[in-house]
């Protein structure tokens, strides 16, 4: 017997350290003890921002003022199947406190623990700490100062998550290469994820790997350790489904719009990028003729963000950020 899914929406809200309120599920209630991010039922002919506005309010004591989306997850619980759709609440009035009797407490993003939450709102916890613009190098990392210099620009504009994309070097280049732009991603607190074969950059310095689609479709096991980051490269719903499988943080989804550097392929398009996205389990970047000015479209299709080669690795020196950090 087919069960419908309950709608479900939570909000994040973050104080002036970047803490996050989190708030603990009373004893008797469905995965009571655990930890959650306050919100709860949508009421039949709500919007899930009018439920998360109710909510916090019914909740919290506080009005929400401004919100953007963060995340969309369906899960199915034993029980029951929900729609976890997830705000992050951009302005709101009021101190927060308990009005239902429930434990409240501000938050480092790193002392978050998965085991801690429903199953659910996992996937939330990696959204929360992944930027919303995603770095993949260009050309030509053959020429190393260069190639460094302009990685050094990208990141003093406030990009903070880069993948080393870098096929056409040898092993050994791409192993010093890699060395040395781990090293100045570091200096500005940015994740560099490698490129390349699992089994070939396993001891290099990283801090994640992403996969290509060929890739996911010969790995059974996640490659790399709970504390690094995982990605990988995908097309398809089929796909989406195995990297959440194999334990992935999140995917890039490809290609949305026509782009130059596979103009054979057929551009998805945002009604189908949007379809595709809200059946995944993971946070999912917008990836294929897409730079900063489509990053607030991707966001209302319920993605993590935009990832670029083109409009993020050629950015002028001294330009404005062009996305947030968050």
């Amino acid at each position: 017997m087919s069960r419908d899914r309950i709608e479900v929406a939570a909000g994040i809200l973050q104080d002036e350290a970047g803490r996050v309120l989190i708030s603990r599920r009373p004893a008797h209630a469905h995965q009571g003890g655990r930890w959650e991010f306050p919100g709860g039922k949508l009421r039949s002919g709500e919007t899930p921002e009018q439920g998360l506005r109710r909510e916090l309010w019914e909740e919290l004591g506080v009005r929400v003022q401004a919100q953007e989306p963060l995340i969309a997850i369906p899960h199915d619980y034993e029980d029951r199947r929900i729609r976890l759709r997830v705000f992050r609440v951009q302005q709101f009035t009021g101190t927060p406190r308990g009005r239902e009797g429930q434990a409240l407490r501000w938050a480092a993003l790193e002392t978050l623990h998965p085991a801690d939450f429903p199953a659910a709102d996992r996937p939330v916890l990696c959204a929360l700490q992944l930027p919303r613009c995603y770095l993949i190098t260009g050309e030509d990392p053959r020429q190393p100062e260069a190639f460094l210099g302009r990685l050094q620009t990208c990141l003093a504009q406030g990009l903070r998550l880069v993948q080393l994309r870098a096929h056409r070097l040898s092993d050994g280049d791409y192993a010093q290469l890699a060395a040395r732009a781990h090293a100045c991603c570091q200096a500005y607190g940015a994740r560099l994820l490698l490129n390349r074969d699992p089994r070939r950059v396993r001891d290099l310095p990283q801090d994640g790997l992403h996969l290509s689609s060929a890739q996911l479709r010969n790995c059974s096991d996640r490659p790399v350790a709970p504390s690094q980051l995982l990605g990988v490269s995908c097309h398809t719903a089929e796909e989406l489904q195995r990297a959440a499988a194999l334990g992935a943080d999140y995917a890039l989804l490809s290609p949305v719009l026509p782009t130059a550097t596979h103009p054979d392929a057929k551009p998805l398009g945002w009604e189908q990028f949007r379809q595709l996205v809200q059946q995944a389990t993971l946070p999912v970047y917008a990836l294929g003729g897409v730079g900063p000015q489509h990053l607030s479209t991707a966001i209302q299709c319920g993605a993590q963000g935009i990832a670029a080669i083109r409009s993020l690795w050629f950015l002028e020196q001294g330009s404005p950020t062009p996305c947030p950090a968050h």
